[in-house]
This record gives C-alpha cells, structure tokens and sequence, in this order.
C-alpha cells in the first residue's frame, strides 16, 4: 500500500494545506504561534482521542459519550482535594485516575450486566457524573497547584512539554495496539465479536478493558487540562464529546470496527484546531464558519475512505 492509500495521511495532508493558507494569510511568525497553540491545545484532543479510538474500534455500537463528563468530574474533585497544595499533586492525578477507573467500570456495568447499548448507557451514566461534578464544585473554581500549572504550560525547544510526553504515550499505544494480546483482541473483536470469541477470545473482558482505558485516559486528560486552563470548570469538558469522535473518524480509524491507527490521531487534532483558526482569520461568519468546517471534513473523510479501500 502507497502512502496515499492510508487513511491517516489525509489528516496530515489537511493540516499542511491549512497550515498554509495560514501563513499566506497572517505571516510565517504569525503561522508559527498558531502551531504552537496547535500543538498545546490538540494535544488534549489527542488523549481522549486514543481511548476513544480503541472504544470504536470494537464495532458498530461502540462510543463513549461519557468522556466530557468523566474530564469534568476527575478534575474537579482532584482539584479540590489538592487545594493548590503542591505537596498534594501525586495524590490529586491518583485520586483523577481512581475516577476513571470508576467510570469506566460504571460504564461497562451498564452495557454488560442491564444490557443497555453502549451510546445509550454512556450517556445516561455522563449525566450523573457531570450532576455529581456539580454537586460537589458548587460553581468554584480551584485553582491548580502551581507545579501542575507550570508542567502543563511548559515548553521545550518551543515544543509543548505535553506534547513531547503524549507523542511518547501514543508510541506505547501503537506497540500495545498492533503487538499485544490485548490489542490485537480489541482488533479481532471489532472484526468479527463471534469469530474471536470462537478463537478463545475473551469479548467482554476485552470490552471492560478497552472502556477503563478510555475513562482513564479522559480523567487524566481533564486532570493536566484544568493545569493547563487555571483549574478545573464545569463545562470544560463540552467540546471533547464531539471532537473527540470526528478526531478518531477524521484520523483514519474505521467506525465498521475492527481497524484503528494513532498516527492520524495527531494529523486530525491539529487540522481541527488549524481549520477553526483559519476560519475565523478570514473573518468569516459564525453561521458560514461552520458550514466550510462541515464541508471540508465530510471531504477529508470521504477522500481518507476512498483511498484506503484502493
């Protein structure tokens, strides 16, 4: 297979047009202060992205909608126990982790024992744990220790520190996700979920897996976010639910199941981030703003779809 005929290169290929027409607009300065903010704000994208990816990648159904919540819930309470004591950081991402690991719990509980769908029963379960972030914030915002805050803005080289340690993240990721059991029975099951249960593997097992790793992957995300934003907010988890989904569709990943990749993660974190900035330098309206982002990643999808069955 070509380079052009695998799905993730498209998301690349949008980035670098629109990286482009961004320069040509505002300047090579101006272009390269908006891939740093690229870089730092995709970045986030791109960890909820990966648990969501191996959540699709089980097959039709497979979604998790609890994401946002599970981010606000997970950062809320990590903030608030921390109470911007440095001396609390470890304890915070722990408790932030034991959330998710909760959540994800939860979630499968659902799917699994009251054999709700999985869109139905993440969903309803985000509702209780964005009330019970509500509950529990009360409308405060506390702010972050200042070691977090300082980790979660901090550059190398001009480079996201964040992003050096996600890229890291991802790397693991795809080893696990081609060169483990466990991946290759999150691969088997999205192919065929009767098949590889005939082949000896364990199907449910392999679903309670994959949605803790997205549960925990989403709290550790809204853990370095609230860092990174000044402290953690109840609605700072509303952009990630859509998004997170059109990164993992947008980067190659097959919603059919069964066939996944992390590389065109990154490439479609950054050409969302890139095609609303470039938009919006064009002073364009809201209401056709959105209809060029629609248009534009219907073809980028299409294209990516197309070329990957030749």
């Amino acid at each position: 297979m070509s380079l052009l005929q695998k799905p993730w290169i498209w998301s690349w290929i949008g980035t670098l047009a629109v990286c482009l027409v961004i320069i040509g607009i505002s300047g090579l300065g101006a272009g390269t202060q908006v891939l740093s903010a690229a870089l730092s704000f995709g970045t986030f994208f791109v960890i909820v992205a990966i648990g969501q990816m191996f959540v699709v990648t089980l097959g039709p159904g497979n979604v998790d909608l609890s994401i946002p919540a599970c981010m606000t819930l997970a950062s809320t309470v990590a903030m608030k126990v921390m109470g911007g004591s440095s001396t609390m950081l470890l304890p915070g991402l722990l408790i932030a982790i034991a959330i998710g690991t909760i959540i994800g719990l939860l979630n499968f509980g659902l799917i699994r024992l009251l054999r709700i769908p999985p869109i139905i029963a993440t969903l309803s379960s985000s509702f209780l744990f964005q009330s019970t972030a509500i509950w529990y914030n009360r409308g405060l915002r506390v702010k972050p220790p200042e070691p977090l805050a300082d980790f979660a803005t901090a550059k190398l080289a001009g480079v996201p520190l964040l992003a050096i340690l996600v890229l890291v993240l991802t790397v693991i990721m795809h080893v696990i996700l081609h060169h483990s059991l466990f991946g290759r029975a999150v691969l088997a099951v999205g192919q065929n979920s009767r098949a590889a249960s005939l082949a000896g593997i364990k199907v449910e097992r392999t679903r309670l897996l994959t949605y803790l790793t997205s549960a925990v992957l989403a709290a550790i995300c809204g853990f370095f976010l609230a860092g990174f934003s000044g402290g953690a907010a109840l609605n700072m988890g509303e952009e990630y639910l859509l998004m997170s989904i059109a990164v993992v569709v947008i980067g190659g990943t097959s919603v059919a199941g069964g066939f996944a990749n992390l590389p065109g993660l990154w490439g479609a974190s950054l050409f969302m981030f890139l095609l609303v900035t470039m938009l919006n330098t064009l002073g364009l309206s809201a209401g056709i703003r959105l209809i060029l982002t629609g248009a534009i990643i219907v073809g980028v999808i299409a294209i990516s779809g197309r070329r990957g069955r030749t």
